[in-house]
């Protein structure tokens, strides 16, 4: 493969930090290359450097002559009296852009709901950030380097997105360099790993599941003094080679290996376990939606929607930007009257929110983070032992130091952690996590994770990060048109869901007829016929669902078996669910096979 361009013997140092200490990397035609590392290790650096916008202070950056490099910088440099149109493709003609199908699919799959002559400075900065997003794509680079291209992205943009840069280039040509916390999409994307940490960059073969194998090799080969960090690496381990990645093509993840380090080591999560310490905090009620309609002005957002929440339920709530997950948050919370329906709260539910913003932090910004530990003596349980708030707060990545810093003064990424220490020392039995992984790095996002998988209450997340969703929530759920519907197949079964109301929306605005000779009327009205039928079947057993989670708030929470006989019942229908829904959608692609 050609050579593009690299680095040799590159030295960065910044007054209080080392970043970089000799380091020596090159950059080849075909490759994809996700690079992580610890907030403030220098992975954002490592892409200024190579991007050639900013100097090392020792060493070379080398550059192969003519190749063109495009780079996405986590701050946009837009033009804020500028409009969208010209800030994407500049003073290009629109005959030209246009004719471009690469360009039009970008502008579909980033910015279709902007207006193409509507001005930067009043855009929110999530559409700022899609808009320059957009405006790296359109270019032909050789080269592309892009620092957290799915911040302000759903999971729908970021599948879109995935797709884009996998068929970008032709196979050994091109080449991406990614800075992400999204593990789903550098598993999707990504051909190799570059680690940051301690002033040098390891590199891994493979996408993020063959990144945690060999951590975790080398981890056993070295016997290294990173025992806490190691752990963590084993229990994400399991979990991925026991799950759907595993069972993905790639070729550097090898599922025997795999296996072999992880043979000990348990589920990440005991769920029938949980929900029976949570029927003891909570009781057999938590939050129940009957019949719920929520409608602002003429739109509505949420849509005759029953759903009950119980005990132990861990539910991930997917749904486009805009689609209304706040309010329905705000619906649960009771902080928001529904326009009709009723909304019952359990008795015992103590409600606690991570909310996108910090703002509960800035009552306590004066006080250094011992000041704020000192407000509680009580002791919180992860994998059945007891930590004190200052040993809860070093798994959670503080360094004794840190304990003498202002909270005011800390990074993001730590008053991230610092704000969810003291929801869960606040004992809550019913979690809400909104874009929980915001700040977070890789292995903090690990961190976090382990902490949840023994956290036992009621727990809703809301998230982009399809990675974090599949690995804390059981169930998930999607808010479409103002539905909420059970997507057993997880975040794939909701991207179908979308894809497939999309393309019947486009057809609908089209308003073309097409001739229905592919499919002869008898097996038309055949199709439709069995698509009926199969609409109530799912009606009825989603019922029967309903039913076994209310029996289960019945349960006494000390009869275990009981508790087991209930659990296996509802996996089995939610099973039948899940299989006919998949016909559902096999039978609608059919019948829409001929539609315009």
């Amino acid at each position: 493969m050609a050579y593009l361009l690299g680095c040799e013997n590159v030295h960065l140092e910044y007054p209080a930090k080392k970043i970089f200490d000799s380091v020596t990397l090159g950059i080849d035609e075909g490759d994809r290359i996700g690079i992580v590392g610890g907030n403030g290790d220098g992975k954002s650096s490592l892409l200024s450097l190579l991007a050639g916008s900013s100097e090392p202070d020792d060493g070379r950056i080398m550059m192969r002559g003519g190749t063109t490099v495009g780079a996405l910088q986590q701050m946009d440099a837009l033009d804020p009296e500028a409009t969208i149109a010209h800030a994407i493709v500049g003073d290009v003609p629109e005959h030209t852009w246009a004719s471009d199908p690469r360009i039009r699919s970008i502008l579909r799959g980033l910015i279709a709901d902007l207006p193409w002559d509507g001005r930067i400075g009043e855009l929110s900065g999530g559409q700022r950030r899609r808009v320059d997003l957009a405006r790296v794509l359109v270019g032909d680079f050789d080269v592309l380097m892009l620092d957290e291209p799915t911040n302000h992205l759903d999971v729908h943009a970021i599948a879109w997105l995935a797709d884009h840069l996998k068929q970008r280039w032709p196979k050994k040509s091109g080449a991406l360099l990614v800075v992400t916390h999204d593990r789903w999409f550098l598993d999707e994307v990504c051909l190799e790993m570059w680690e940051v940490h301690h002033g040098q960059v390891e590199q891994f073969e493979g996408g993020y599941s063959a990144y945690v194998l060999q951590r975790v090799e080398r981890a056993e080969a070295a016997q290294t003094a990173e025992q806490k960090r190691q752990n963590l690496m084993r229990k994400e381990l399991a979990w991925l080679s026991r799950g759907a990645r595993a069972r993905a093509t790639k070729p550097k993840f090898h599922v025997a290996a795999a296996e072999a380090l992880i043979a000990d080591e348990p589920p990440v999560r005991n769920s029938i376990e949980l929900k029976r310490s949570a029927m003891s905090r909570l009781g057999k009620q938590v939050v129940d939606l009957l019949g719920v309609t929520e409608r602002f002005g003429d739109k509505t957002v949420i849509d005759d929607v029953t759903w009950l929440i119980g005990p132990g339920d861990r539910f991930g709530i997917l749904g486009e930007n805009g689609s209304g997950k706040t309010t329905l948050l705000k619906v649960i919370l009771g902080s928001l009257e529904p326009t009709s329906g009723h909304v019952k709260i359990g008795k015992s539910v103590k409600f606690a929110v991570l909310s996108q913003h910090l703002d509960e932090l800035n009552e306590i910004g004066n006080l250094r983070v011992r000041e704020v530990l000192s407000r509680y003596s009580m002791r919180y349980e992860i994998d059945g032992k007891e930590l004190t708030p200052a040993q809860l707060l070093e798994r959670l990545g503080f360094e004794a130091v840190q304990l003498s810093t202002p909270v005011s003064d800390l990074s993001g990424g730590e008053k991230r952690r610092l704000q969810l220490m003291l929801i869960l020392l606040d004992k809550p039995n019913v979690l809400i996590l909104d874009e929980p992984d915001n700040d977070l790095d890789i292995d903090m996002l690990a961190v976090v994770e382990s902490l949840l998988d023994t956290w036992p209450g009621t727990l809703l997340l809301i998230t982009h990060d399809r990675h974090l969703m599949e690995r804390v929530t059981d169930d998930q759920f999607a808010l479409v048109d103002g539905k909420i519907r059970h997507v057993p197949g997880g975040v794939d079964e909701y991207l179908r869901l979308l894809d497939q109301r999309n393309n019947v929306r486009v057809e609908a605005k089209a308003g073309k007829v097409k001739a229905k000779t592919s499919v002869p009327q008898a097996e038309e009205r055949a199709l439709k016929k069995e698509l009926a039928s199969t609409e109530r079947k799912l009606e009825t057993l989603s019922g029967k669902a309903d039913a076994i989670r209310a029996e289960m708030k019945e349960t006494d929470p000390s009869d275990y078996e009981a508790l087991l006989d209930v659990q296996g019942r509802l996996q089995g229908i939610e099973q039948e669910v899940s299989d006919l829904e998949d016909k559902w959608m096999e039978l609608s692609e059919r019948l829409s096979s001929h539609l315009p």
